[in-house]
């Protein structure tokens, strides 16, 4: 008998990928929160909601919700991403 090991990193590696530079605070910042749709996911985000707005001074936050929520986001949610100053992206049972 034989085992498989299989490797879940993108075959293209990440070798260009950037990451954005930190914020030095959230306070009058945009939030958007990419939920992916199931039920965990509502009472987790309205609490951190709360807490963003009102312990870290975040002026907005946008909720969407992935139609799939096993599949990546829509091209119109992450288009949406440029827009925001953060985001959080959650996954709830």
């Amino acid at each position: 008998m034989s085992i498989e090991f299989l490797d879940p990193t993108h075959e293209d590696g990440v070798s260009g990928f950037v990451r954005a530079a930190r914020l030095a605070t959230l306070e009058g910042a945009t939030v958007g929160f990419i939920s992916n749709g199931k039920e965990g996911t509502k009472r987790f985000f309205a609490a951190l909601e709360r807490e963003f707005t009102q312990g870290l001074g975040v002026a907005k936050v946008v909720l969407l919700t992935k139609r799939n929520y096993s599949a990546p986001a829509e091209p119109g949610i992450m288009a949406r991403t440029s827009e925001w100053d953060a985001v959080v992206a959650g996954v709830g049972d």
